[in-house]
């Protein structure tokens, strides 16, 4: 289902919407939220130098595109009181091209 997803659009609003916070490339700094790099595959609230809420640590959710696809369109919904302040992008063509740019460059 994301035959039809535009990294450079997502590259886009990943700089708009996402890079406050986050950043992507190996050994990037953590900001308000984590460094984004080696994602996929990852569980979620497992990086040891990132304070993570409790409710993220203990979700047991394993990042793949399927996941962050519904994570993506409303966090707080997905993990009831994750840290994450954002509300989510409600275009489902967004959120697979934000996912399509994040598994370009993590």
């Amino acid at each position: 289902f994301f035959f039809a997803m535009s990294v450079q659009k997502g590259e886009k609003l990943f700089k708009t919407r996402c890079a406050q916070c986050h950043t992507y490339e190996d050994g990037g700094a953590h900001k308000q939220g984590p460094n984004l790099h080696g994602l996929f595959g990852r569980t979620a609230g497992t990086i040891p130098d990132f304070a993570y809420s409790v409710a993220n640590k203990e979700s047991g959710i394993e990042w793949n595109e399927d996941t962050l696809f519904e994570y993506l369109e409303n966090p707080k919904k997905y993990i009831p009181k994750t840290k994450m302040n954002f509300a989510g992008f409600k275009k489902a063509g967004d959120r697979k091209d934000v996912i399509a740019f994040l598994k370009s460059v993590c």
